[in-house]
């Protein structure tokens, strides 16, 4: 397909030809597997999103952002990809995605898919192609093969640390038999990192990105942006790397890499979207991804880890917002994701801030508590500027499962020696019906879900919250549908209000506010004309404790010492 005749679904997925649609946007991050099950195998698929669109358009999302829907051995929930081209059989077929993409497309919704640049499956014909050549082979050298250490080469080459605890490198075997040569994986054994310093790797990445945007792609979120550039010397990790430093993470050349995508991108009349997944904790850093020539946006985790306290979060949402200025690019805002502990529960515990170093089992959790908090963070990242993502679920305001051992999948349990009790906590099929073996999830007669549902969660399901006007789904309905139509929430610079230590106050444009309490105690609301919205009722005109209010305000009449602008 030539990308300058686009098909009826690439140019449905840009309504209204709106180019800066992604800086305001509200995408609802679709975690296919678990979001419903259309065939009735147990196992979400894109027939079933395909059979939730309407309500994905009445939550009022702007885009959906789908995990890796391509086919893999999902040994790390498809993050391990071993042909980009196709979908796996299990989610449905390249024409069902295309279906999808078009469908939602005509509802005013766009679609983004993941591209996982680092690594691909060890089941990927590449790779394959690699082990059956042998040392010294041209196929090999689109990876990271290299000799041991040792007498014997018995020794991995380098000292490098795994994102999932342990070791880096897996040794092979040579045809006789004999142990081979060393891989590099930063994830998984299953999970071969890419030598990027090859062209081939460069080129198939270049191809794919135009695959998809030739069907209407919107964009594409970058998985673990930072991470495909290595030094090919192989040096040591030094204790303290310096900027540019680290022989795998933010390496200078990899800019080169999103400068290439970025000119894909553009080629196309609607420009499609480049979203970096960014761990990164030097501003100045971070901020030279999001230069004009490379990604749009990326993800902000900086918010998302902090614990309730107001002053750690405003700091947060400052720093946030400096760090983006340079660039001209938009703050993005997200409470949680498929590897993230749910708000509920990580609201409802003592040391409310995220990390994967942890997270364990038997955790005590306060769910009203934890609900109540995650009701007033919902408001609060609504109405903060940029765009919001939403994983699937945090609208119904479920917690976080604690799965039984013999269930768990995910890898990170494993290379944790069974501490960690891993992700598939938060990647529990979602409930729509108040009933049925699997709550909607797939028909009655379907087999039960890839991960079991609690019971509680009939009263959480989909079809409870519609009936319920006081739910965590209305209020999200109500939010996002404020923030499309307040012209101060979609493009109002931020300004401080001052109304205590223990509140995030700030007002948006003229004349709207928002006000977070996260103190212990009531607090008075500031001047207003009106309330939009709150999470929490208020009590005798007060705000309580963990709750967000909506303010209409009358616009200032001049600067004062309570207030500052954030730029």
């Amino acid at each position: 397909m030539d990308s300058d005749v686009l098909s009826p679904a690439a140019v449905a997925a840009t309504p209204g030809a709106d180019l800066d649609w992604w800086r305001t946007a509200v995408i609802y991050q679709v975690y296919v597997r678990s979001f419903a099950d259309g065939d009735g195998d147990g196992t979400g698929d894109l027939a079933g999103v395909r059979s939730r669109l309407p309500y994905l358009a009445s939550l009022g999302v702007d885009a959906l952002w789908f995990n890796p829907w391509y086919p893999s051995p999902l040994a790390d929930g498809g993050y391990d990809v071993s042909d980009y081209r196709d979908i796996h059989p299990m989610f449905g077929s390249l024409a069902d995605a295309e279906v999808l993409i078009e469908e939602a497309a005509e509802l005013g919704i766009r679609t983004i898919i993941d591209i996982v640049p680092n690594h691909v499956s060890a089941d990927h014909p590449w790779f394959r192609a690699a082990l059956e050549a042998g040392p010294g082979s041209p196929e090999r050298e689109r990876f990271w093969f290299r000799p041991g250490g040792g007498e014997a080469g018995e020794q991995m080459p380098t000292d490098w640390v795994s994102s999932f605890q342990g070791p880096t490198w897996t040794r092979t075997s040579n045809p006789d038999g004999t142990p081979g040569e060393w891989y590099l994986h930063l994830f998984t054994p299953e999970q071969p990192d890419l030598n990027w310093n090859h062209p081939d790797v460069r080129r198939e990445h270049e191809d794919v990105l135009r695959f998809w945007f030739d069907r209407g792609v919107a964009g594409v979120r970058i998985d673990s942006a930072a991470l495909p550039i290595k030094d090919a010397r192989f040096p040591a990790l030094p204790d303290s790397p310096g900027p540019g430093e680290h022989p795998h993470v933010d390496r200078d050349e990899i800019h080169d890499i999103y400068r290439a995508w970025r000119a894909v991108a553009d080629t196309y009349e609607q420009p499609r979207v480049l979203v970096g997944e960014v761990w990164l904790e030097d501003a100045a850093r971070f901020a030279r991804y999001l230069r004009p020539d490379e990604m749009h946006t990326a993800f902000n985790f900086d918010f998302m880890t902090q614990p309730w306290d107001a002053a750690a979060m405003r700091a947060s949402i400052s720093r946030t917002l400096a760090e983006h200025a340079p660039v001209g690019a938009p703050a993005t805002w997200v409470l949680s994701n498929h590897d993230i502990t749910r708000p509920v529960t990580r609201y409802g515990r003592e040391d409310s801030g995220f990390a994967f170093d942890r997270k364990r089992f038997g955790m005590p959790t306060d769910v009203e508590r934890g609900t109540r908090r995650a009701r007033a963070a919902a408001l609060l990242t609504a109405a903060l500027p940029g765009s919001l993502y939403i994983y699937q679920g945090d609208e119904l305001g479920l917690p976080e499962v604690e799965l039984p051992v013999e269930l768990i999948e995910d890898p990170m349990h494993f290379r944790s020696g069974g501490v960690d009790p891993g992700r598939d906590g938060c990647r529990v099929p979602l409930p729509w019906e108040r009933a049925g073996a699997s709550l909607g999830f797939g028909t009655d007669d379907a087999r039960s879900p890839w991960l079991p549902q609690p019971g509680t969660w009939a009263a959480l399901s989909v079809a409870a919250q519609e009936a319920d006007p006081a739910s965590m789904l209305h209020l999200y309905r109500a939010a996002l549908a404020h923030r499309r139509s307040d012209a101060d929430l979609r493009a109002g610079a931020l300004t401080w209000l001052d109304l205590g230590d223990h509140a995030i106050a700030f007002r948006r444009g003229d004349a709207f506010a928002s006000v977070t309490n996260l103190g212990e105690g009531p607090i008075a609301l500031p001047a207003h004309h009106s309330v939009h919205l709150t999470s929490s009722p208020l009590a005798d005109g007060m705000l309580p404790p963990d709750s967000t209010a909506w303010l209409a305000i009358e616009p200032p009449s001049g600067e004062s010492a309570t207030r500052r602008t954030t730029k």
